[in-house]
């Protein structure tokens, strides 16, 4: 095989890594679009999207009792500072319990899910398939994941 042979095949695999790595920073899917700002949470209510890794902080409003269907889920309310609340859905058979209060600063980053009553936010934990982005909530210092 000569120089220039090898030179082509050796360009055109670089070029298809490129085009493939390239591929998983740039996918447009709604599944790995992060929002970082509480007033998007607002916009994916409205435009009812759901299934995006969103970060922010509010106020826990109420604490629920655990839903224990299936897996268990820790579930409480925050307020962002908009007014806008959502339900946090924390899976305790995956993560530790977060001991939050009434009232109290929580910082997460999760998956929201659109929903008529403001949305729910789950995926606050690691993923033990390795498949999934990982989530976590963070109260008073200790992050929860």
């Amino acid at each position: 095989m000569s120089n220039k042979s090898i030179k082509t095949i050796t360009t055109a695999i670089l070029a298809l890594i490129s085009l493939f790595i390239g591929s998983q920073y740039f996918d447009s899917s709604v599944e790995n679009i992060n929002v970082d700002i509480q007033s998007s949470i607002e916009q994916l209510y409205a435009t009812r999207q759901s299934g995006i890794m969103v970060e922010f902080d509010g106020v826990v409003v109420k604490l629920l009792s655990d839903d224990l269907d299936g897996s268990r889920h820790q579930r409480f309310i925050v307020k962002l500072n908009s007014g806008h609340t959502v339900l946090i859905a924390h899976n305790i058979d995956l993560a530790p319990r977060v001991p939050l209060e009434k009232g109290k600063k929580v910082f997460i980053y999760g998956q929201y899910e659109w929903n008529d009553r403001g949305g729910v936010v789950h995926w606050t934990h690691k993923d033990p398939r390795g498949t999934h982005e990982e989530g976590w909530i963070q109260f008073q210092g200790q992050k929860y994941e």
